[in-house]
């Protein structure tokens, strides 16, 4: 698109004069479906465009006003630095300002400006992004969730007939894209597994709604929206103009970033967001929506690319590009509707065994849920994950509590098609019983070592959640396995190389 072409605001905006503070030559402008933004150094100042989509409606000087107010006001929750004001864009005879006296044409967000190498797509692209990252990232966004309102008002959004509006505006507006960016199969059968969602899993929404976890949430969250910089996880970009896009199930946003990383063929981040962030909130129920959400947020991310295609506005090259994205997203959509076979991986053996390690490298390798013993014990007993047990927490009623959460947890999700991981010491005949009783497929991976590994092992453990000590270790005893159970016994020696992905 020449500049010639673009709107004379923007036109102005692209001079280094325009601007009452100093520039980076040139100016960069970033065009996406609804704003502009231009790069000038310290700061970035973003317009909105004066479009109405039906979900969003920013066709009034008004509406462009309201919500760039807006948008400042509920990023301060998750990136506050980077969000300086609104200010206002002026016109004079055919003379365009920042402020000044003149009639007031367009609103701009003003925020601070970042390198672009911060935000965690760039690091992606650079092979920066790392599992400290991921991790950062998780705890992150369970911070935010667990600060995030809630209300009556809000939860009214978590109903199936809420949430289902959103999902039929999605299937009437990417209509005109079928044979273009996606086939009509692909559209018919994705529309089709979130219409029997909707229908069989009325309850499970409503239980999401009883648990608190309809909250105003962030409601665009992926790899584009967030940086890592100064030290901060930074989450922006929020949704501000559409609530029934923001007032969502905590789940919708981990979805929208799992489903960025799996866009991205990295799926083993994915999995390590989710189970983190799970272990951080025990939300573990929520992954009963997860497929839905994931489902959802590439389709979205489909549609909003498909709009580009109709653009008068944008370069021939760029809708070539944007076609083939939308057709990607669309086709990941329609995968995540794909049945499957739920089964239960049980880990078994004593503390510094290496069970932990090992089950997050097979949930990495075959996208598993990890239900760790350690953690859900703290859940249950309502403290940090980080902080240490009091004796309380580990009396035999708190262990076979924790134990029937864990084999509670596993049926329920497996039997949804989830590859589920009960990761706990399972040393007793009486507590690996009830999990061969469930008749899903299971299997055990016993994790081994000398005695004098597992002591050096638990003796050196900095920063982990378990609170087992080595006088804790001496006192353990594994009861062998019962004829009945070795048939579904792995066993693994892990001071070797550990083969995760025949399990």
């Amino acid at each position: 698109m020449t500049d010639s072409a673009l709107p004379a605001v923007i036109q102005a905006m692209l001079k280094p004069d325009f601007y009452p503070h100093a520039v980076t030559e040139p100016i960069e402008l970033i065009q996406t479906h609804i704003s502009y933004v231009f790069l000038t150094g310290d700061y970035v100042y973003k317009l909105k465009k004066p479009v109405n989509y039906g979900f969003l409606d920013f066709s009034t000087l008004e509406k462009r006003q309201h919500f760039a107010q807006e948008e400042v006001r509920l990023n301060q929750r998750g990136a506050g630095k980077l969000y300086l004001g609104v200010e206002s864009i002026t016109q004079v005879g055919d003379r365009f300002q920042i402020g000044g006296e003149g009639v007031v044409v367009e609103p701009a967000v003003k925020m601070q400006q970042f390198p672009q190498t911060a935000l965690l797509s760039e690091m992606f692209d650079k092979g920066e992004l790392t599992d400290e990252l991921i991790i950062t990232l998780a705890k992150e966004l369970a911070t935010f969730h667990a600060k995030s309102e809630s209300n009556d008002y809000i939860r009214t959004f978590g109903t199936v007939e809420a949430i289902r509006q959103a999902y039929d505006e999605n299937y009437t507006q990417s209509v005109g894209y079928i044979d273009r960016a996606q086939t009509q199969a692909q559209w018919d059968e994705t529309k089709a597994y979130s219409d029997r969602f909707f229908v069989e899993k009325a309850a499970v929404f409503e239980s999401r709604v009883s648990a608190d976890k309809i909250r105003e949430c962030h409601g665009d969250i992926h790899l584009r929206n967030i940086a890592y910089w100064q030290g901060e996880m930074l989450l922006f970009d929020c949704i501000e103009f559409n609530e029934p896009f923001r007032f969502v199930d905590t789940m919708y946003d981990l979805a929208f970033v799992c489903m960025d990383l799996d866009a991205r063929d990295r799926s083993d981040y994915a999995n390590l967001l989710i189970n983190t962030y799970l272990e951080q909130t025990g939300d573990y129920e929520g992954v009963q929506v997860l497929p839905l959400y994931l489902s959802r947020q590439a389709y979205v991310r489909a549609k909003v690319t498909s709009f580009l295609l109709d653009d008068p506005t944008i370069p021939a090259d760029v809708k070539e590009s944007a076609a083939k994205t939308a057709a990607d997203y669309y086709r990941l959509a329609y995968d995540y509707t794909a049945a499957k076979n739920g089964r239960l991986i049980v880990m078994a053996g004593l503390s510094g065994s290496g069970k932990s390690t090992t089950a997050k490298a097979i949930a990495r390798a075959q996208n598993a849920i990890h239900l760790r013993s350690d953690a859900v014990r703290k859940h249950l007993a309502n403290i940090p994950i980080e902080q240490t047990g009091t004796a309380d927490i580990y009396s035999p009623e708190m262990t076979q509590r924790t134990y029937d959460r864990l084999l509670n947890l596993g049926l329920l999700l497996a039997s949804q098609g989830h590859t589920v991981i009960l990761d706990g010491k399972y040393d007793r005949l009486a507590l690996r019983t009830p999990v061969l009783a469930t008749g899903i497929p299971v299997t055990i991976v016993h994790c081994d070592a000398p005695m004098e590994v597992l002591t050096a092992r638990v003796a050196a453990r900095t920063g982990d959640i378990a609170d087992a000590d080595v006088s804790i270790l001496q006192q353990q005893h594994f009861e062998a396995f019962s004829d009945a159970e070795k048939g579904f016994v792995k066993f693994i020696d892990t001071t070797g190389v550990v083969e995760v992905s025949s399990i």
